[in-house]
């Protein structure tokens, strides 16, 4: 298979985020790309649902955005709380 190298622009601290998640997943970024090219491909489109929000869903990420209605929480945290379920 040819491949191709192409440049992207990306949010430096986004990417930084993305690349330590795909390390924990055994992934590269590259791999990754490829993974996600593979199944627009497949999908003959996003591999995922793209819809427009609704009132309260752009309600709360407006609030996310300006860091009101957040709540600090730990790996701790959640493991506790799925060993009581």
């Amino acid at each position: 298979m040819a491949t191709i190298q192409t440049s992207m622009r990306l949010d430096e601290k986004q990417f930084s985020e993305a690349k330590e998640i795909l390390s924990h997943l055994g992934l590269n970024f590259t791999e990754a790309v490829n993974i996600f090219t593979n199944m627009v491909v497949l999908n003959r489109g996003l591999p995922f649902d793209v819809k427009i929000p609704n009132q309260e869903t752009v309600a709360i990420l407006k609030d996310i955005r300006k860091g009101e209605g957040l709540e600090e929480i730990t790996l701790d945290d959640l493991k506790k709380d799925s060993s009581t379920k």
